[in-house]
C-alpha cells in the first residue's frame, strides 16, 4: 500500500489506510492526546515452554510467527539454546546460587505449528541429530559449539510470496559466523547460509527482514554496538538489498533515550502505509526488558510513540512468566477482529538464569495508538491533512465508550464544513461513515479535503479511504 507523502514533501494524496499515530497526516489537535492501545495478554499464557531436552534455554526466544493461508496453519520458528550450561529443573532459589555467564552453548532453530494460534504442537521432523536421535523439532543447528555461541543465532524468517523462485519462498537472516542469509522452499529444509560481509553488522540479536513496498527493496533490521569510554551501547541498525543476497553497509537508525535504556532488537512490519517497529528496551539498571512502539515512513527515520511507555509490559512478580523480559516476535498476525502480538517472555532478569515461554497479547484492529479525549466530558478534535475525496467511501476505527460520540466533518480549504457525518455512538472497526443528507461532498469530486474528527469519551485510531 503506498504511503501518504510527508507534509514537507510533495502534496500527494493516496487512497488507503491511515493510522492517526502517523504525525504527517495530523495537522491540528484540540483537547486530545496520543495514547497507546490497550494490550490484553491471553488467558492461556504461556502458550508453550522449554519442555524438551534440546530446549535447554529459551532466553529471548526470537520467535517468528506467520499465519500461512495456503496451509491454514500458524507456523512458528524459534531459537533456543540447544546446548548450554543450563539450570533447567532448578528452583528459582537454586538458580540464584548459580553463577550466570557465558559457557559452552549452541543455538538452533526449532519449529512449531498450531491450528488456532493458541495450542501449539512441536512436530517430530526427523531432520537433525540431537543426542544421537532425529526425534525432535529442530530444523537447523550449527556445526559445533564454542565458548561464546554457535549458529544459527538470532534468526529472522518470513514467507515471501512475491519471489517467483519457489526455492526462495522462505527467507532467513541470521548471524552464523557473520550476518548471513539462507533460503528454503518449505521453511523446513534450508540451504546453506550465505555470508553477507558487506553488511558489516554485529547481528547478535533478533535479526529480521522484509520486503519494503514503498522502497521496492528488501530491508533488514539488525544491531550494532557503539563503544563509549565506559561501556558498549546497543543500537538499532538497518541495511537493504535488491536480491536478498547482497546487502548495503548497515547504518544506525535508532538509539535509546540514554545509555541506561538501550535498544535490543526491533521486529518491523508494514501496515497502514507506514512501517511499525516493536522495539525491545533493555533497562540497564533493573536488567529487565519490555517492548515499545515505533514507526517510520521509510525504514530510516524512526519515531518513538510515547518513549518510555511500554506497549507490551512486564507483569506479575519475580518468577512469573513475563516478569523479567518481553521480546516481541516477528510478525503480528492480523485478524478480522484483533491483532495478535506474539512474544517471548521470561521469568527472570536479562543477565540471569531464566525460564522462557511463548506468549500472546492482542490489540483491537488498528489499535496500536490513537487519539483519546484528554477530558472525556469535553469535546475533542483531530484535523487531518488533505486526505479525502468526496467520490470515495470513508471507513473509521474507534473505541466509543457509553455516553460517548464521534462525528466526522469534511472541511474545504478555508476549513468551512461542507459535509458532516451521522453521529456514531458505539465502537467500530472499519465502520463506514454515513453522511448527512445535506452534505455537499459532490463539490469534492476532483479535490482533496481535510477531515475533522469530533469526539468525546472516545479514542480514534484510523481512517481508510476506499
Amino acid at each position: 500500500m503506498p504511503v501518504t507523502e510527508s507534509k514537507e514533501s510533495t502534496n500527494q494524496h493516496i487512497d488507503g489506510r491511515h493510522l492517526l499515530l502517523d504525525s504527517r497526516i495530523v495537522e491540528n489537535v484540540t483537547n486530545a492526546e496520543l495514547t497507546l492501545g490497550t494490550v490484553r495478554k491471553h488467558s492461556a499464557n504461556p502458550l508453550f515452554e522449554e519442555d524438551n531436552p534440546w530446549e535447554q534455554r529459551f532466553d529471548n526466544l526470537y520467535a517468528n510467527i506467520i499465519y500461512d493461508e495456503e496451509e491454514a496453519l500458524y507456523r512458528c520458528w524459534y531459537s533456543p539454546f540447544i546446548v548450554s550450561h543450563s539450570t533447567k529443573g532448578m528452583t528459582i532459589e537454586q538458580r540464584s546460587e548459580e553463577l550466570y555467564g557465558k559457557h559452552v552453548q549452541e543455538m538452533g532453530i526449532c519449529y512449531a505449528t498450531s491450528k488456532d494460534g493458541i495450542s501449539w504442537d512441536k512436530p517430530e521432523l526427523g531432520l537433525v541429530i540431537y543426542d544421537g536421535s532425529k526425534a525432535n523439532n529442530i530444523v537447523w543447528r550449527g556445526g559445533g559449539v564454542h565458548k561464546d555461541w554457535a549458529g544459527p543465532h538470532g534468526t529472522g524468517i518470513f514467507k515471501d510470496l512475491r519471489d517467483p523462485d519457489p526455492d526462495r519462498r522462505y527467507k532467513a537472516i541470521l548471524k552464523e559466523k557473520i550476518l548471513s542469509v539462507a533460503f528454503s522452499s518449505d521453511g523446513i529444509h534450508w540451504g546453506p547460509p550465505i555470508a553477507c560481509p558487506e553488511a558489516n553488522s554485529a547481528g547478535d540479536t533478533h535479526n529480521n527482514a522484509f520486503w519494503a513496498p514503498t522502497l521496492g527493496k528488501y530491508v533488514a533490521i539488525t544491531r550494532q554496538w557503539h563503544q563509549t569510554n565506559h561501556e558498549y551501547i546497543r543500537l538499532i541498525a538497518r541495511t537493504e538489498s535488491d536480491d536478498f543476497t547482497h546487502w548495503a553497509k548497515t547504518e544506525i537508525v535508532l538509539e535509546g533515550r540514554d545509555t541506561n535504556q538501550q535498544l535490543y532488537a526491533m521486529p518491523v512490519f508494514f501496515h497502514g502505509g507506514i512501517y511499525l517497529g516493536l522495539v525491545a528496551v533493555h533497562d540497564q539498571k533493573t536488567d529487565r526488558v519490555w517492548t515499545e512502539l515505533t514507526w517510520s515512513p521509510d525504514t530510516r527515520t524512526w519515531h518513538r510513540v510515547l518513549s518510555g511507555t511500554p506497549l507490551i509490559d512486564n507483569d506479575g512478580e519475580y518468577g512469573d512468566y513475563d516478569w523479567g523480559c518481553v521480546y516481541a516476535a516477528a510478525n503480528p498476525v492480523f485478524g478480522d477482529d484483533e491483532i495478535r502480538l506474539y512474544y517471548g517472555g521470561s521469568d527472570g532478569l536479562h543477565t540471569s538464569w531464566r525460564n522462557g515461554f511463548l506468549c500472546m497479547a492482542t490489540l483491537r484492529p488498528d489499535g496500536f495508538a490513537g487519539y483519546k479525549a484528554s477530558n472525556g466530558s469535553q469535546s475533542a478534535s483531530v484535523t487531518t491533512a488533505p486526505a479525502f475525496n468526496g467520490t470515495a467511501s470513508l471507513l473509521v476505527s474507534a473505541d466509543i465508550a457509553q455516553g460517548g460520540s464521534l462525528v466526522i466533518r469534511a472541511l474545504d480549504d478555508s476549513e468551512h464544513v461542507i459535509a458532516e457525518s451521522e453521529v456514531m455512538t458505539s465502537s467500530v472497526s472499519d465502520g463506514e461513515v454515513k453522511w448527512q443528507a445535506a452534505s455537499e461532498l459532490t463539490k469534492l469530486a476532483t479535490n482533496w479535503t481535510r477531515l475533522q474528527f469530533l469526539f468525546r469519551n472516545a479514542t480514534v485510531y484510523s481512517f481508510t479511504v476506499v
